[in-house]
């Protein structure tokens, strides 16, 4: 117990697991994470080739088992598991995970749908002619070798590469705390980007992207912006997006149903996986609309056929894919490398200076292995030149000798000769000595001096080496280069947001006076002739009424006004989506609405064009203008957007442009039209002026339009009554005032008509759908209406039962058919509106001069 207590010594634990740990860490680094700078290659790499290398199977070789090259890698460089070593080997020959494949396999070395190589005694390899490449020069001097693991072989520290393989193949390895992922690219490219660097050693990362503008994978597909990439290059960390290459098409069947086509998918991807991911995603129904999927790929390349339901929309579609599945990859780059036994993180210009300085020093050393071969060679050449010259006492001397080493002796003394020298003159044959082989070797004397000469030019003058390399870049390149395989697209990929998963159609919204909403496929709700009963539009309870309903698309977004002044905004596609007899879904479900606030109009905006103004009206008559692009960014608890009265409830906003002008409507009848530019705008937080003088303390204003006088050359007032009576009159009757005035009569409003529900300015090509309280509504086209004077009752444009009255009217613009000579059968009504069976005048007695009043411009701040 003594003596083995003296044999340890004393130390601190965390010392000890701190050096042990280092070592560990170091050893992972070295011999197996990281690749080399010089060559790009990791230790099983490097064994792999030169095992392929010391067994002469170059490409024009006959295949040797995979199994002897593994057996070669293992027993004498590489003393670890052979599934490692044949896994390396497999991959070095796969073309869908190497841009150049290293190494030449015969036999099943794996697909691109993950099945797994064959065992390595069915397989077999040879080198690629790239990998020859590689290992040029290799027996010249130009890089050292070392003992392997048992001292019994001798293996290359690093391969003598014309090619810099790091970034043509790229590399991937984790080492302990930390990681390399370098992507390949084009060898046209990068050799190019090398010819540049050499040429001008300043040049810029900027100016290296011309030549070298991205990665190049070996299954192609799409990179979509290169802000990432440039960072990459600057400093060698950064990221680049992948998208697969897809087109839309139609089948050849008569259902006409949109197929999406994947043709390249992204670098490392499984295509079984991704398209048993696809299939998965249908069956869970996180995406719809996808009816079969099927993958006709072959060895002409890959084909994954994604077939749509009819009627949907592939574009939307193929956007869902791009979200939840492989088909567009985010890769980050991490370019580190061993730079003389030290890990180290390298820009793209640092990267390719390091193999530069390499090639250098390949080039020099090569250089001077030759040179002194040939200096050798020139010593025996000039011992037999000497020989050849004097053969006679040559062979005098030889014959007098008693054995080779007096001989040996003799002749050095005799011709003053180097050891060398004489022992090839004793190994002169005879045939040499042939006045044409005579002849040779004086010739092969200044052919030598010449080479050495030319050696010792190129290590004296820098120029030399530049010069070599340059030929050899412009060799490989011829060689082995070839076209780009991935697109680039300049602008990043379009974010995957919920707004590009739903399709951009036409869409009914429709808001009850109670505060919900839904949105409908235009084409539910189908054309109707004016007169008729409707259908059922939507479900609602007895205590709610239908309050407004407008056409829009789903990408838009639509400003939320509430009765309290205040705006909110949403996408239209975050609305729920519900068929003609749902409810819909309550705003206080969408909206951070405050205490007895309600939503009491909405509007859609396509884009917040400076040219447009928010024109807003209140019950009391109020109205204020704002540019509408301080309403482009809404924060989620809303922001204000009219200051109210008390007493006073917003009640109706346009958009409008200043060249508009405005009608203002009040139930009693009453419409005042006067130019958008009357109003001043101002900001959010403010009052507004009068609009509108109200008749009566029962008479509110129920409507706000605008029009362009210039070009609403066919445009009319629609004016619509509560109960189901309505016309329309020419804007030209409607005389432009100044704001504030009471305005002059749109519509006779008596008993039969009841209060003027709303005006609507319209196209004899544009439609409208009327609804009623209960939530029957109606489509009809203009045309179908007559145009008639403003002093009248109008006709019926809808029949409404019971205690039902017409509560809102939604506008289509340009959606009206064409119309036929039945169009205007129902009511017996003709062009001009008239109805003898029911004895609606167009006149009764009061004539438009006195129904008009003067205008007022009393200002209300």
């Amino acid at each position: 117990m003594e003596s083995i207590e003296e044999s340890f010594e004393p130390g601190l634990l965390e010392q000890e697991m701190r050096s042990s740990f280092l070592n560990y860490a170091m050893s992972v680094i070295v011999s197996r994470a990281l690749p080399d700078v010089r060559d790009g290659l990791k230790p099983v790499h490097r064994r792999i080739l030169y095992a392929m290398y010391d067994l002469k199977i170059t490409h024009n070789r006959p295949y040797l088992k995979s199994a002897r090259i593994v057996g070669d890698v293992l027993g004498k460089y590489h003393p670890h598991g052979d599934s490692s070593v044949y896994d390396a080997l497999v991959r070095m020959a796969q073309e869908f995970a190497m841009r150049y494949p290293v190494v030449d396999g015969q036999g099943n070395f794996g697909s691109i749908d993950g099945d797994g190589a064959a065992a390595m005694r069915y397989t077999e390899s040879r080198m690629q002619e790239y990998a020859e490449y590689l290992l040029s020069d290799l027996d010249q001097g130009t890089v050292d070798f070392v003992s392997n693991y048992d001292n019994k072989e001798q293996e290359p520290v690093v391969l003598p590469t014309r090619i810099p393989h790091l970034l043509v193949n790229g590399s991937a390895g984790i080492a302990v705390g930390m990681a390399t992922f370098i992507l390949p690219h084009n060898l046209s490219e990068v050799m190019t980007a090398l010819e540049a660097l050499i040429e001008q050693p300043d040049i810029t990362v900027g100016s290296l992207m011309q030549h070298l503008p991205a990665p190049d994978f070996p299954g192609g597909g799409e990179i979509h912006g290169i802000s990432g990439i440039q960072k990459a290059y600057a400093t060698g960390r950064g990221s680049v997006s992948v998208r697969a290459r897809t087109t839309i098409e139609e089948d050849e069947g008569s259902r006409r149903k949109p197929q999406i086509i994947i043709s390249e998918i992204p670098y490392m991807v499984n295509k079984s996986r991704l398209v048993e991911k696809i299939a998965s995603l249908v069956q869970e129904k996180r995406i719809q609309g996808i009816s079969d999927i099927r993958d006709e790929s072959s060895k002409q390349g890959i084909r994954v056929v994604v077939e749509c339901k009819q009627g949907e929309s592939a574009e939307v579609i193929l956007n869902h894919l791009f979200k939840l599945t492989p088909l567009q990859q985010s890769y980050g780059i991490n370019t580190v490398a061993l730079v003389r036994g030290v890990p180290k993180l390298l820009s793209m210009k640092e990267l390719l200076e390091e193999f530069y300085a390499f090639r250098r020093e390949v080039v020099l050393r090569r250089t001077s292995f030759l040179l002194a071969k040939a200096e050798e060679r020139l010593t025996l050449l000039l011992g037999l030149q000497v020989a050849v010259q004097h053969i006679d006492e040559v062979v005098e001397v030889i014959r007098s000798s008693s054995e080779s080493s007096v001989a040996q002796i003799q002749l050095m003394e005799r011709f003053e000769l180097l050891e060398v020298q004489a022992k090839a003159i004793l190994d002169l044959r005879l045939a040499r000595l042939t006045g044409l082989e005579r002849e040779k070797i004086h010739k092969d004397v200044d052919d030598v001096r010449e080479k050495i000469a030319d050696y010792r030019e190129i290590l004296s003058l820098p120029q030399r080496v530049t010069d070599i390399i340059l030929a050899d870049i412009r060799e490989v390149k011829q060689r082995f280069g070839d076209e780009r395989r991935t697109q680039i697209f300049i602008d990043p990929a379009e974010e995957i947001t919920l707004q590009s998963l739903v399709e951009d159609s036409s869409v009914v919204v429709t808001v009850t006076e109670g505060g919900y909403i839904k949105r409908t496929a235009t084409d539910d709700i189908q054309a109707q002739r004016r007169g008729g009963r409707g259908r059922s539009g939507m479900l609602v309870r007895d205590d709610d009424t239908t309050a407004h309903v407008f056409e829009c698309t789903n990408h838009q977004d639509m400003l939320c006004f509430t009765n309290k002044g205040r705006v909110y905004s949403l996408k239209v596609f975050q609305l729920p989506e519900a068929g003609l007899r749902s409810r819909g879904k309550h705003f206080a479900h969408l909206l951070s609405l405050g205490k007895d606030e309600q939503v009491i109009t909405a509007i859609p905006v396509q884009s917040f064009d400076p040219e447009f103004h928010v024109m807003c009206v209140t019950r009391r008559g109020q109205v204020k203008q704002t540019p509408l692009r301080l309403f482009e960014r809404i924060r989620s608890t809303g922001i204000i957007g009219i200051v109210l009265g008390e007493g006073d409830d917003l009640l109706e906003v346009e958009l409008v442009k200043q060249s508009y002008h405005v009608l203002i409507a009040s139930s009693a009848g009453k419409v005042i039209r006067f130019r958008a530019t009357d109003v001043r705008p101002t900001g959010r937080n403010t009052r507004g002026v009068r609009g509108i003088r109200l008749s009566g303390k029962h008479d509110q204003v129920v409507a706000l339009e605008v029009f362009d006088p210039d070009g609403s050359a066919d445009v009319s007032v629609l004016s619509v009554c509560r109960r189901g009576y309505g016309k329309r009159s020419s804007t030209d009757e409607y005389r432009l005032t100044r704001r504030g005035g009471q305005g002059v009569i749109t519509i006779k409003v008596s008993e039969r008509n009841g209060p003027l529900v709303g005006v609507y300015c319209l196209g004899t090509c544009d439609e409208v759908v009327v609804m009623t309280s209960g939530g029957t509504l109606i489509r009809m086209g203009m045309k179908r209406v007559g145009v008639i004077g403003r002093n009248t009752q109008g006709v019926r444009l809808m029949k409404v039962a019971g205690d039902e009255v017409i509560q809102t009217v939604a506008v289509i613009r340009g959606g009206a058919e064409e119309e036929d000579e039945e169009s205007l059968e129902d009511d017996g009504l003709d062009g001009s509106g008239k109805n003898p069976e029911e004895q609606e005048q167009v006149d009764e007695g009061v004539s438009s001069t006195d129904a008009e009043t003067t205008g007022s411009s009393g200002d209300t701040p």
